[in-house]
């Protein structure tokens, strides 16, 4: 194996930091790339030259163009990283949230911000509360819902906006039969 060029080792690491935001696992990546677990992973130590097949399987399981998955470590992602309606990298954690990342290029972010959608729903009838290191700062953008945090419940609506310490575990339910949107930033 050749030792590797700084530029595979970039494009390398910024592989594994995507996969990562996005909560991919290794095993998934390399399925989808019909890879061999131990393959994917050279190719993601930098160890292995990338053809331009596997970077296309890459961006596209990602998401993203493949001139950001190449170029990603140009000075314009140190400025802005600019994302159109709609188009944030939609992360799924759990049934009854649909989340899209609106940073996911931005390097050395000091704060993440997601569009959520909570949708209503008998069909979640406890509230899936997680907790997780920083701040965070809900704006109520369409809909109601109730934010848990601890023992409190706060109701919002449309313009409501909360900042609290994520470290306590914390939870939404979509409120009056609709689904409830908000912009939520984590800051770490």
């Amino acid at each position: 194996m050749n030792r590797p060029t700084e530029n595979i080792v970039e494009i390398a690491e910024r592989i594994k930091g995507l996969r990562e935001i996005l909560d991919i696992t290794v095993e998934e990546m390399a399925e989808k790339l019909e890879l061999s677990v131990e393959e994917y992973k050279e190719y993601e130590k930098g160890n292995i030259d990338f053809s331009f097949s596997f970077l296309y399987g890459v961006a596209d399981t990602l998401g993203i163009n493949i001139t950001d998955l190449i170029i990603g470590d140009s000075g314009r992602l140190n400025i802005y990283s600019y994302v159109p309606a709609g188009e944030g990298v939609e992360l799924k954690k759990h049934q009854e949230y649909v989340i899209h990342h609106l940073a996911y290029l931005f390097k050395n972010k000091k704060m993440e911000p997601f569009h959520v959608t909570v949708d209503p729903s008998d069909i979640y009838s406890e509230v899936h509360r997680k907790s997780h290191v920083g701040q965070e700062f809900n704006y109520i953008l369409e809909g109601n819902m109730t934010l848990y945090i601890g023992d409190e419940s706060i109701y919002m609506s449309e313009g409501d906006s909360i900042i609290f310490d994520s470290t306590y575990p914390h939870g939404m339910k979509a409120e009056n039969g609709k689904p409830c949107k908000y912009l939520a930033v984590i800051a770490k």
